[in-house]
């Protein structure tokens, strides 16, 4: 064999090696795009079992020293996630209502981005996104404040290929995460270029004592809360808001007399639009069809509120109240229910994206 010939087999196998190195193997690659992507444990979050779903769709469970038991996260990553591993995306945190759960929030219109991922984070069935006054009541932790700004935010951005800026995540949510949302971008702004109510329950004023007390029967789990809820459950033996504890536990006492409301009013999301300087706000309502038995109509008055403070603060923002819903897509009667809040999710998810890309 010729020194040529040698040096040209020794060529040939070191392009051959190149190669492989650079083109990983048809199956090897599939099988990694079959599953979600590995996340690792921190900032207060550990896993239990394995992740459920698909590579692009699907939930975690986590534990955290800041809110007892188990506790869900449902992660929806653009469809393109896997092919460009340079591309870093920002986000939406999508909170949801009382009583229910991320793996619940199937909304069509959260799957349809290409632009951006979703993180849905448990709130609990009546958690109103807060550290509740009270850690000492039978649920026992109950800081989900921290839980979500300070453990689950840190840990999404150390395992996704996120855009960690306050220019590059929203946080919006339904009903009870209506009010999640606005009370998070408004005690932390710094975090939020974005925030969206979805008929949320964003006036806890006196002046809406209609909502102060909805929390307040969620809180003690009075019967009126179970069949005012968006679930239309009204099974007392089957409450999700068992077992219910005193009414001061979330904010202390939710009554005006000699001032003892006071927490109710520091939170209150309509009371404080100023904090929302810089950030962009959506407001979507609907009026119930006018009935005072359906949750909307008092929620629409809510959102009034919140709108009038706006004005009078000079303010812009997105705002839609669509009545009983005859206007607003194919589902909505005007009522506190997904079929308005996916057409909400329709509106709202092509601003975001457009928000974000500018």
């Amino acid at each position: 064999m010729t020194r040529t010939t040698h040096r040209w087999r020794l060529t040939a196998a070191w392009m051959v090696a190149a190669v492989a190195m650079i083109v990983p193997a048809g199956p090897a690659q599939a099988a990694d795009r079959t599953a979600p992507p590995p996340m690792t444990n921190g900032f207060g979050l550990t896993q239990v079992g394995t992740a459920l779903g698909g590579p692009t769709d699907f939930t975690l469970t986590v534990t955290t020293p800041e809110v007892t038991g188990e506790h869900h996260i449902k992660i929806i990553l653009p469809s393109g996630y896997y092919e460009n591993p340079d591309r870093r995306y920002p986000v939406l945190y999508f909170l949801h209502g009382s009583p229910d759960d991320p793996i619940r929030q199937n909304y069509p219109a959260l799957t349809m981005s290409d632009s951006m991922i979703t993180v849905i984070p448990d709130g609990g069935a009546r958690s109103w996104y807060a550290n509740w006054l009270d850690q000492k009541t039978r649920l026992g932790a109950q800081n989900w404040e921290n839980f979500h700004l300070k453990q689950v935010i840190p840990f999404i951005d150390a395992n996704l290929r996120t855009i960690p800026t306050k220019k590059a995540r929203a946080v919006a949510g339904v009903s009870m995460g209506g009010f999640g949302a606005f009370h998070y971008a408004q005690v932390r702004p710094d975090l939020f270029s974005q925030t969206a109510s979805l008929s949320g329950d964003i006036d806890l004023s006196a002046k809406s004592m209609d909502l102060r007390l909805a929390v307040v029967a969620s809180v003690t789990d009075a019967l009126g809360a179970i069949c005012g809820s968006s679930s239309g459950a009204c099974d007392p033996d089957n409450s999700p808001y068992k077992p219910g504890v005193d009414s001061d536990a979330l904010f202390g006492s939710p009554y005006p007399v000699f001032n003892a409301d006071w927490r109710w009013n520091e939170v209150d999301p309509a009371a404080h639009m100023d904090r929302l300087a810089g950030v962009g706000v959506s407001i979507y309502v609907g009026n119930g069809g006018g009935s005072p038995v359906e949750p909307e109509f008092w929620l629409e008055g809510a959102a009034k509120h919140a709108k009038d403070s706006m004005d009078a603060l000079g303010m812009s923002y997105h705002y839609v109240d669509y009545g009983d819903g005859s206007a607003w897509g194919t589902q909505c009667n005007g009522g506190h229910n997904a079929g308005c809040w996916e057409q909400d999710l329709r509106d709202l998810i092509p601003r975001l994206e457009r928000a974000f890309a500018s």
